[in-house]
């Protein structure tokens, strides 16, 4: 009886000794929008588990449309954001050191979707036409591509009418524009979900006409890069997002499930965000060396787009030390 008295003493002192579970490291990611399937590798490889794996306790922060992403990171509200490259660059122009460090798109989802009605064939219609553009960042890309056609958007002798789209399709619907800004995942959907045929419209794919631009890719400061602790927080977190961007190309169905589960507002549905994921996927895959990889070509096509306008340039000069290969190459390395 002693000698088992002793052992349970024992054993309550090798506990105590025994070295506490080191708690996981905070990381905050604030996303552009709101929880959809634009999003979903972040959301897929908090529910896996996947930061977790790697010592992170990681919150998600939706964005809206009074919620910039750079204002936040450069308020110190976030460790990363999702952020397309146009208006990253423009913010850095402005004095905001954002840095490029994953790029999980690859391809643009951007578009102007017109209604046939309208008289609109090509690009060089547009010129007497009301547009909506959408702002928040999603500006730059349009406002890129109208400046290299050579028509101006603002002014007495403005060469096209635009009006400031909500997140939303209502301006075509309403038969307020034209045209408006879409998402090939998103916004587009929206308009036929609305009830307008499909053969009613006529879309014109950014990337058709030498315009397009890079869009949701993982962005810090420089100031966290030169940090040797928060490096690695972010090595740590672009290991296990591409992880969960993986798993949600796989399995969209399941990923669908995931988003709705992860929506805070409540309003994402199953059917929409399976029919999104779908279309996200192909927007991902295509770099040389994986997912999350920056593609040093597609970084330089897109700065040669926004210095292109002969109007109103989004940008004024070729961007320095805007992108590094530093936090994927050691995501990479520890995989």
């Amino acid at each position: 009886m002693k000698a088992l008295k002793r052992l349970t003493i024992l054993a309550g002192l090798f506990v105590l000794a025994a070295p506490a579970a080191q708690a996981a490291d905070p990381f905050t990611l604030q996303l552009k929008w709101v929880a959809q399937a634009q999003f979903a590798g972040y959301f897929v490889a908090k529910e896996k588990g996947y930061y977790n794996e790697v010592g992170l306790d990681v919150t998600i922060h939706p964005g809206g449309p009074d919620i910039a992403p750079e204002q936040v990171i450069a308020g110190g509200g976030a460790d990363a954001i999702v952020n397309w490259l146009p208006s990253a660059l423009a913010a850095r122009e402005k004095g905001l050191a954002l840095v490029n460090i994953a790029q999980f798109f690859n391809r643009a989802g951007n578009n102007i979707t017109c209604l046939k009605s309208s008289g609109i064939q090509s690009p060089k219609d547009f010129k007497g036409k009301t547009i909506g553009i959408i702002y928040g960042g999603n500006e730059f890309p349009f406002l890129s591509w109208m400046s290299k056609l050579g028509l101006k958007v603002t002014g007495a002798q403005a060469d096209i009418k635009t009006i400031r789209q909500g997140f939303n399709v209502d301006p075509i619907l309403n038969k307020q524009a034209d045209c408006i800004s879409t998402q090939i995942y998103n916004e587009y959907y929206q308009i036929l979900d609305a009830g307008v045929p499909k053969d009613d419209l006529i879309t014109f794919f950014f990337a058709d006409y030498g315009v397009a631009t890079l869009e949701d890719g993982l962005y810090t400061t420089a100031d966290k890069i030169a940090d040797p602790k928060a490096a690695d927080k972010l090595a740590r977190f672009v290991k296990a997002s591409i992880k969960g961007w993986q798993y949600a190309i796989d399995n969209p169905d399941e990923t669908a499930k995931i988003v709705v589960d992860a929506d805070p507002a409540g309003v994402a549905k199953i059917e929409v965000q399976k029919r999104q994921m779908r279309e996200i996927a192909k927007l991902i895959p295509g770099s040389s060396k994986g997912l999350g990889y920056l593609e040093p070509s597609a970084f330089d096509e897109t700065v040669a787009v926004l210095l292109s306008g002969t109007v109103d340039p989004i940008i004024t000069k070729k961007p320095e030390g805007a992108w590094t290969h530093a936090i994927f190459d050691k995501a990479k390395a520890g995989s």
